[in-house]
């Protein structure tokens, strides 16, 4: 036996649930089946229910305790009644449940110790008619069923809990990492996570899969794998090169350096303001964090409008002549544990200057003299201004050349004002930034309470 395969044994041994974890899930499943069959019968409509996703196919990692159930209604059900239907079913099998709302409302609950999500969906004919997102799972659950044999569902579970370690794995829009769909087609179309392995180490994206050979579709993200249930949706849209890269890097030091640390690497204590203060002073840059209430958002919708302001931020910055050696954004959380709508947290925007603070002044080029309209035109334009703030114009080289008042000169001073909303901002984040604090340099490290794991990140990255 190779070290590797010695290491994906134990691996194996560790995350593979044994026969009473699979039996006790097994039980609750049936038992939460039954009683949405008994609701079912009490509706004035025809609908059934199936168990989909992970645990349902046998590729859920020991400890893991997602139960998901869909209960399917006829497609000519008006979309009203498949919703009011779908929560009074779910009402009745968790009646502590809550309601959550992905395209439309469904219930989540908790039965002794298992996360159940009951959700309805339309009983299409194909996947390709479905009339809500929700509606092309159950036919995920039939394909991978139908091609997933014991050594097979067990080298997902590898793969899985690799993408786990790595940070790599969720298809939620904070880690944009691969879907538990996305794993199990890799593993199958590759034959194995070792296969998938020594593949993604070779891999130059853009990497396009099609399992069932629908045939070439337009897509532009650096892994396409095209649903063989569905030809138009690519499963990989929502993964980030980042991670595909992540990925990679990982994949080829498993191959290079097969160790069990690479499935369960050893937890990061978060960041300690003091340990904050001594990178910052090794580092000389000048960091500034924008921190405000987090807007009350579900995280699917939180942090694509925190990194779209981000990004307005760094822009606004560099547009400004600050140069940006790296940001974040962060949210007050445990990295592990994402926070309903209506939990208060903070959010902060930090970013890292080379420096903060600017000259009065800044150099603006004119075109080469010999380019006549352009050159008359800046040239009369800074003559004629007869502005005292401005230097020139005046010639180097060919050029004609201001030196011009900078509108700009504190970053800080910039994020506290008005003018921060003159950048591209998300619309909930622009209104919760209407009430916020700077911190800059040393003050920084107060952030050590509450973003700890983020900052250790930040500050000592890995890849």
């Amino acid at each position: 036996m190779s070290e590797l395969e010695s290491v994906l044994a134990t691996v194996r041994e560790r995350v593979e649930p044994d026969a009473a974890e699979r039996e006790r899930l097994r039980t609750v499943a049936e038992r939460l089946a039954d009683r949405a069959r008994d609701a079912i019968d009490d509706l004035p409509t025809d609908a059934d229910v199936v168990q989909v996703g992970s645990t349902a196919r046998g590729t859920w990692l020991s400890g893991d305790r997602d139960i998901d159930l869909f209960v399917r209604f006829p497609p000519d059900l008006p979309r009203e009644e498949l919703e009011s239907y779908g929560l009074e079913v779910g009402h009745a099998v968790l009646p502590d449940g809550h309601e959550e709302y992905a395209e439309h409302p469904y219930v989540k609950g908790s039965v002794e110790g298992f996360d159940i999500d009951l959700v309805p969906c339309y009983d299409v004919a194909a996947a390709t008619e479905i009339q809500s997102a929700v509606d092309r799972t159950p036919f995920h659950t039939q394909y991978l069923e139908a091609r997933l044999d014991a050594d097979l569902a067990g080298d997902v579970l590898l793969a899985k809990r690799f993408l786990k370690a790595i940070g790599a794995y969720g298809s939620d829009l904070k880690t944009r990492g691969f879907s538990g769909y996305l794993t199990e087609l890799l593993v199958v179309e590759y034959g194995g996570f070792v296969p998938l392995v020594e593949a993604a180490a070779t891999w130059h994206p853009p990497v396009e899969l099609d399992p069932e050979e629908h045939g070439t579709r337009r897509f532009e993200d650096p892994l396409v794998v095209i649903d063989p249930t569905d030809p138009e949706r690519n499963v990989a849209a929502v993964l980030s090169a980042e991670n595909v890269a992540r990925f990679q890097h990982y994949a080829r030091e498993l191959l290079a350096e097969p160790r069990e640390e690479l499935f369960f690497p050893p937890d990061r204590e978060p960041i300690g303001a003091d340990e904050l203060r001594e990178h910052l002073a090794r580092r000389e840059t000048e960091p500034v964090a924008v921190v405000f209430d987090a807007p009350d958002l579900v995280d699917d919708q939180l942090w694509p409008q925190l990194r779209k302001s981000l990004s307005g931020v760094v822009q606004g910055l560099e547009d400004r002549g600050f140069r940006v050696l790296r940001s974040r954004a962060m949210v007050e959380e445990d990295v592990d544990s994402p926070r309903e709508a209506g939990t208060d947290r903070r959010a902060a925007l930090l970013v890292e200057l080379e420096v903060a603070e600017l000259p009065a002044v800044e150099r603006h080029e004119g075109p080469p003299v010999h380019v006549r309209g352009h050159a008359e035109g800046f040239y009369e334009g800074y003559a004629d201004a007869d502005d005292p703030r401005t230097y020139g114009p005046f010639l180097e080289g060919d050029r004609y050349v201001v030196e011009r008042e900078r509108e700009v000169t504190d970053a800080a001073a910039f994020l506290a004002s008005d003018d921060l909303f003159d950048v591209g901002l998300g619309a909930h984040v622009s209104n919760a930034l209407e009430d916020r604090t700077i911190r800059r340099n040393e003050d920084v490290a107060t952030l050590a309470d509450g973003f700890g794991d983020a900052l250790r990140e930040y500050f000592e990255p890995e890849p």
